[in-house]
């Protein structure tokens, strides 16, 4: 017998995206009370991670699994964060979020773990001590932006490039102070960049300064000596 496929349930993202509705509804399903939801999700983060203290923000794809190079590689890159004093918050899913968190518990700093809720089973890891389940994408993000001192940036999917790209928009853009952001694994990061180099700023799409933005690298040591040398007297 085929096996009946669970009814696929519309996220709240979803919900607050759609187009308008005419129609009469209950109060608890209009706009007006998804706002309400969005600034008790915000409330709760900020009261959540207020006394955080300083930390890195580590991004990364969800797919990688346990004992794989990248994810290794970036429970070297966390431990050796949490050494120097650096929390760690990730998006408290598994693969590379997973290896950070698991980098922190290891040096003995905070492990925070923001999940979001998805069509998708995904839970948070086993290795986040502090955690919080958010409904909306872009709340979420602000809670791993504001909380973050600097961000390292493994490779990933369009995920992790929104996430990226936003954050460098806004330093571009003076919305936010500068402040490190470092992406590991040249090999990975190298055809990007090319293109920002060869066709974006070829184009005029971009200032050369705008490439100064970020930092790339393949060393553990480095990446942490780059975070520790920008924040250096701030922190």
């Amino acid at each position: 017998m085929k096996k009946v496929q669970p009814a696929r349930q519309q996220t709240e993202d979803e919900r607050l995206l759609a187009g308008p509705n005419l129609e009469p509804m209950p109060y608890h399903k209009t706009d007006t009370w998804r706002v309400l939801r969005v600034m008790g999700e915000m409330v709760e983060g900020f009261d959540l991670l207020a006394e955080l203290g300083t930390a890195v923000t580590i991004f990364g794809s969800a797919r990688v699994q346990p004992g794989e190079a990248q994810y290794e590689t970036a429970v070297t890159v966390a431990r050796l964060l949490g050494e120097a004093g650096f929390n760690i918050m990730t998006g408290g899913g598994p693969g590379l979020m997973e290896a950070a968190n698991k980098g922190a518990r290891e040096a003995g700093v905070v492990s925070v773990g923001l999940n979001i809720e998805l069509p998708f089973e995904q839970d948070l890891n086993p290795y986040v001590e502090v955690g919080k389940e958010f409904r909306y994408f872009f709340t979420r993000k602000v809670m791993l932006l504001k909380y973050a001192r600097a961000l390292v940036i493994f490779p990933g999917g369009f995920g992790t490039l929104d996430e990226m790209f936003e954050t460098l928009t806004l330093i571009q853009t003076g919305k936010i102070k500068n402040f490190p952001v470092v992406l590991f694994d040249s090999a990975f990061w190298g055809g990007l960049i090319e293109w920002l180099r060869h066709t974006m700023l070829a184009q005029g799409k971009i200032n050369p300064t705008d490439l100064e933005l970020f930092h790339i690298t393949d060393s553990p040591e480095e990446a942490c000596a780059i975070i520790r040398q920008a924040l250096q007297g701030t922190v």
